[in-house]
């Protein structure tokens, strides 16, 4: 997934409150923000679009699907768009599962501008950071898809920590063949170190952010 990171950030609004919707649409798009607001988290799941930088604001407590349970959805699909959550109910507890859940912030009604935008900037900054993430991922992923599988299984042994005589044995080809695959693939790569290399395969086996 690419994105713009010139494009303005999406502020998602998701409460069953009309007034409030439209008092926080209305706070967010005086500073500059574009808003789209939704009156339950089945509207958002079924409208929103997902490959929008911003963040989502949550009511915790709306009908049929509540806040917390559309955080769990989204973490689920794995898109977990940073969330700011809204509440008049509250406690520790709560607020404390929603943030190991992957929440950026979990805020008091009534809401104050003064803690509320820094909350969304924050927000926003976490998701252009992951988003930048993905993006590297996807790169690195056609860079694994341009291996030979021969080149692929030598980085592999590399990213094992074995030599050229060990991997030549290991593969049953002579050590010279095995260093002329083995600088070609890790220039494709462009790493050297068996340490990068493994953390490169790993990160390119991790699952990846799809769509709703």
């Amino acid at each position: 997934m690419t994105t713009n990171r010139s494009e303005k950030p999406l502020i998602r609004i998701v409460d069953d409150n009309d007034s409030l919707r439209e008092s926080l649409a209305f706070l967010l798009e005086c500073e500059g923000y574009e808003v789209a607001a939704y009156e339950s988290a089945e509207e958002f799941l079924i409208k929103d679009a997902p490959s929008r930088i911003g963040c989502i604001v949550l009511d915790v407590r709306m009908p049929k699907m509540s806040g917390l349970q559309l955080q769990e959805r989204l973490n689920e699909l794995g898109t977990p768009c940073p969330i700011v959550f809204l509440t008049g109910h509250g406690d520790i507890d709560m607020a404390v599962q929603t943030m190991k859940d992957g929440a950026c912030d979990f805020l008091q009604k009534p809401i104050k501008q003064e803690t509320f935008i820094p909350a969304i900037e924050r927000a926003i900054n976490k998701d252009r950071q992951a988003r930048a993430g993905a993006t590297d991922i996807i790169h690195e992923r056609h860079v694994l898809a341009s291996l030979t599988p021969r080149e692929e299984d030598i980085c592999r042994l590399v990213a094992e920590g074995l030599t050229s005589v060990l991997i030549a044995s290991r593969l049953n080809i002579s050590k010279r063949t095995v260093d002329v695959i083995r600088s070609a693939a890790l220039k494709k790569i462009g790493l050297r170190e068996p340490h990068e290399l493994a953390d490169f395969f790993k990160r390119v086996t991790e699952k990846g952010r799809p769509s709703y």
